[in-house]
């Protein structure tokens, strides 16, 4: 069974950092893009950054500057390094991978449960 797993969440003030993981463990044969998505109360589930498996990266506007995504592909994981928080960055956020796995085998998107982030003063 396919699992993606996100740690690295908690309270954080305005201006501060944290560091996002997730880790996919499991029957995983390949893994394509890597992403993390966010979702805040009461809106819909946004982009925040992905990466390919080559590396390449591309940021959302609301984020570029502030945050770094990276991958280490041996250790199966996916990072978001995120700096000069704001209060509107609060939210839950989602690390996804498409990814050959199962069962069933097959390639799929796969979600992990999420970790909160909650930046405020």
């Amino acid at each position: 069974q396919v699992q993606l797993v996100e740690s690295g969440g908690g309270l954080v003030q305005p201006g501060g950092s944290l560091r996002l993981s997730c880790v996919a463990s499991g029957s995983i044969f390949s893994i394509y893009d890597m992403g993390w998505y966010r979702q805040a109360p009461g809106k819909q589930r946004e982009l925040v950054a992905v990466i390919t498996k080559g590396g390449s990266t591309n940021y959302a506007d609301s984020v570029k500057g502030r945050f770094a995504i990276s991958r280490d592909n041996a250790e199966k994981t996916v990072t978001l390094q995120m700096n000069s928080l704001k209060p509107e960055d609060t939210a839950v956020y989602y690390c996804n991978a498409d990814m050959i796995g199962g069962p069933p085998y097959g390639r799929r998107v796969y979600w992990g449960q999420g970790t909160q982030v909650t930046v405020s003063s």
